[in-house]
């Protein structure tokens, strides 16, 4: 029934009379994830943006909770309010999905379960880009089911005099407070702006419950969340011009359940993620030239149980320095090149002490000979201690069949190396319990080729429907496969006859499927507009060898996500909700099941008291839905919060 509603009130949504001025299409935004500044029709990507409107009015509580209804994004999540979730597109894996901040590289070395942790407070962010699909030929390593990057303000300082100070608290069940705040001044050309995010809790609670005679203890699933960061800039010499930015995002949680299914769990962890940089470019008529140099330092303190030592500590130092310079040699041809130098280490009691150098150069070509054609050609060549040297093509076309129909194709190679988890995980650790992960340190880089074909489609000037079709072909696909200690080299520290879940290469893994999507923005009149999507995406995932892995078969085979925003006079409101197939799973241990299918609703109604301040009320899983994206992590049910709101310029 749910599922019914939520297609009845998106087509509802969608099929709103269209009168009066409409809104810009986000086809003609030029998009920066393209190295080349391009406009997203001229891409041959399935490109989204996520604007600042949908950023101060959507119902969500963290910003990975606001990618899940993004068409074409899954998020698994061990709690809500952004404790932790694996950040999924078109089957990957959560180490399969690129992050960046400002175009630089988030992804953890050490898991890819940090790549959610964006240090970025709210109120900092200018938009997010979303590219589907394949990136390698233009980032390198891990970009493979798509990239998500995050663009922060003052990027590219616009000219005029400005202050603002804006933002939001609210409090609400179990002692929730959440807060996000945010300013910014700019004098003549240059600019200072901040802003912070909180969110914490008690948590709900987990009651005592008996399983196979056993008494598993109840516990709170708190959390404690804060993220702050600053950013200054301002024009240099000769048309150079600079920005700084420093933040530090830290996260305490219950992390009972999130990455194991024993009866014994009672796991926490806190971690904590320094990220500085560095951006000095000169802006030309024809070309730029962009000196980006980020460093991220990320804490993590895990312990698995009080009960006994069980404490494992890591620290993972992750030095990026990357060069790019583009032109436009003609208003055919545009040019682009670049170089990346970056260093990682980490230092673990369990994992070990290890450092791995990598350098990578690339180039591109874009070909633009009528108002119809633009093609992309890109190559990327890496050098990394851990795989050697991989190289990496890329090539994307796109068509104006029609002033409304596009079409798009893009083909090309990505690979991603394994993290410091996959390759060293509980290496150090004596007399290994049974059902532990475990590393390989002798895993191949992972391989694929991408390949897809899509449309871009405006059916009216407001509504525009997006259809895409796409392959990967992997091969030593890095996963999880419980195998016996006999058939694991380097065994000495497992126990006899035992299992574990040893890191692997998976060959010949096959993942297809196709996303739809329909987008709409339209404003009614001066005082009334609409916008929102509708998106569907259908996988299927299967491999030669019939392996049965952790994360392979986690994704979802069928995933419809909507959000829409209504703005009415003084009364804004806000809905988003999804629906999930995918397999079932069941574990006995702790008597937890991951349900075939679920569906989650939340919603949130806000006025304006003067034209500054205004009051709001949001609802989170509005029908109390009993789920869980990660066996065993119970999501949170129905929490209702309220605040106000305030935005003084």
């Amino acid at each position: 029934m749910r599922i019914i509603t939520l297609l009845a009130l998106s087509l509802m949504l969608c099929a709103h009379p269209v009168m009066g001025q409409f809104s810009v299409s986000v086809d003609t935004i030029t998009v920066r994830s393209a190295r080349v500044p391009t406009p997203v029709e001229q891409t041959g990507r399935n490109i989204s943006v996520i604007q600042p409107l949908d950023l101060e009015q959507a119902p969500y509580t963290s910003l990975d909770e606001l990618f899940q209804y993004i068409p074409g994004i899954e998020v698994q999540s061990r709690n809500a309010f952004g404790s932790q979730g694996d950040i999924t597109m078109r089957g990957s894996t959560f180490s399969q999905v690129l992050v960046l901040i400002d175009g630089m590289r988030l992804n953890d070395p050490l898991t890819g379960h940090f790549n959610h942790a964006i240090p970025v407070a709210t109120a900092e962010i200018e938009r997010v880009e979303v590219l589907r699909g394949a990136a390698a030929a233009i980032y390198g390593a891990d970009a493979v089911g798509g990239v998500i990057n995050v663009i922060t303000k003052g990027y590219q300082a616009t000219a005029g005099d400005y202050t603002q100070i804006a933002g939001q608290m609210n409090y609400g069940d179990n002692s929730l407070v959440m807060g996000r705040q945010g300013f910014a001044v700019q004098k003549k050309n240059s600019f200072f702006s901040g802003g912070f995010n909180l969110t914490q809790s008690l948590g709900e609670s987990i009651p005592e419950r008996t399983v196979n005679g056993s008494t598993l203890e109840g516990f709170d699933n708190y959390f404690d969340i804060k993220t702050v960061g600053v950013q200054a800039g301002g024009n240099l010499n000769n048309g150079w011009r600079f920005k700084i930015r420093t933040a530090y995002d830290h996260r305490d949680f219950s992390a009972r359940y999130f990455y194991t299914v024993s009866p014994f769990d009672k796991s926490t962890e806190t971690t904590g993620t320094w990220w500085n940089q560095l951006v000095v470019d000169k802006v030309g008529q024809i070309s730029n030239t962009q000196i980006n140099l980020a460093h991220k330092r990320n804490t993590d303190v895990f312990v698995f149980s009080p009960d006994f030592a069980s404490t494992n500590e890591h620290v993972t130092l992750l030095s990026n320095l990357n060069v790019n310079h583009h032109w436009r040699s003609s208003k055919v041809w545009a040019f682009n090149i670049g170089g990346q130098l970056d260093r990682r280490s980490i230092e673990s009691n369990d994992r070990g002490d290890h450092q791995d150098w990598h350098v990578g150069a690339y180039g591109m070509a874009v070909w633009s000979p009528n108002t119809q054609w633009t093609i992309t050609g890109s190559a990327r060549v890496d050098y990394d201690e851990n795989y050697d040297l991989e190289f990496t093509p890329q090539l994307n076309l796109a068509y104006q069949v029609l002033p409304n129909l596009n079409l798009r194709g893009s083909a090309g190679r990505s690979i991603r190396a394994a993290n410091y988890t996959e390759r060293y995980v509980s290496f150090n650790l004596t007399n290994l319990t049974p059902g532990r992960n475990l590393g390989n340190p002798d895993l191949l880089a992972e391989q694929s080729w991408s390949e897809e074909l899509g449309f871009d489609l405006d059916l009216t000037p407001n509504i525009t429907w997006k259809g895409t079709g796409f392959l990967r072909q992997s091969s030593s696909l890095i996963d999880y496969v419980e195998t016996n200690e006999s058939r694991i080299p380097n065994n000495q520290n497992l126990q006899d006859g035992a299992n574990y879940f040893f890191a692997q290469n998976i060959s010949d893994v096959v993942t297809k499927g196709f996303e739809t999507e329909l987008w709409l923005s339209h404003i009614i009149d001066n005082r009334r507009r609409v916008r929102g999507s509708i998106g569907y995406t259908y996988l299927n995932t299967s491999n030669d060898e019939d392996i049965v892995s952790v994360y392979i078969s986690s994704h979802a085979r069928h995933l419809l996500t909507t959000q829409w925003t209504l703005n009415a006079g003084g009364l804004d409101f806000s809905v988003n909700g999804l629906y999930k197939v995918r397999n079932n799973r069941l574990a006995e241990a702790i008597d937890a099941e991951l349900t075939e299918q679920y569906s989650l609703w939340n919603v949130r109604a806000a006025h304006d008291l003067t034209q500054n301040i205004g009051i709001q009320l949001q609802i989170h899983n509005v029908f109390d839905a009993e789920y869980q994206d990660i066996l065993g992590a119970p999501m949170p049910g129905r929490w209702v919060m309220a605040g106000l709101w305030f935005d003084i310029r």
